[in-house]
């Protein structure tokens, strides 16, 4: 499968800014919500596990993939792509964070096509400037498509 089947319709998008990480959280999984991929216990479990260890999904400075264990709420494989044109901090360290990357696994193994795609764009450098950079949803379609 290529990165861009991952993603269910509208579930690629630009938003100006989120109030905290917690709202950045559920920009982050709306679409996943809607279409059936999470449960809303699924979101509950990544912020509730965001408070307790900190959060444990930023992936490289700007970047963060919030998800929870299969058995929290996640129904379906998919992901979701969010970029906030100003960053959100997240943790005791503030890290800033502009590109989040929504993850359903709904087992332990369906995701590893999806992860392994995503590593191979971020493997590049100016793929991740590219997709921080974008300005509107259809670049960030167009990048992620070429994953």
């Amino acid at each position: 499968m290529r990165l861009i089947d991952y993603f269910p319709d509208a579930a690629i998008s630009i938003k100006n800014s989120a109030n905290d990480w917690r709202q950045a959280i559920d920009y982050s999984m709306e679409v996943l919500l809607q279409k059936g991929y999470v449960t809303s216990s699924y979101i509950g479990a990544i912020k509730s596990t965001t408070q307790e260890n900190g959060p444990y999904y930023i992936l490289a400075p700007f970047v963060a993939m919030p998800h929870a264990r299969p058995e929290c709420g996640a129904m379906k494989t998919g992901l979701s792509l969010t970029l906030l044109k100003n960053a959100v901090t997240f943790g005791e360290d503030k890290e800033p964070i502009k590109l989040l990357i929504g993850l359903s696994a709904a087992d332990s193994d369906e995701h590893i096509g999806a992860i392994q795609a995503l590593s191979e764009m971020f493997c590049e450098e100016s793929q991740i400037e590219a997709l921080l950079n974008a300005n509107t949803d259809q670049q960030l379609m167009d990048i992620i498509s070429q994953g």
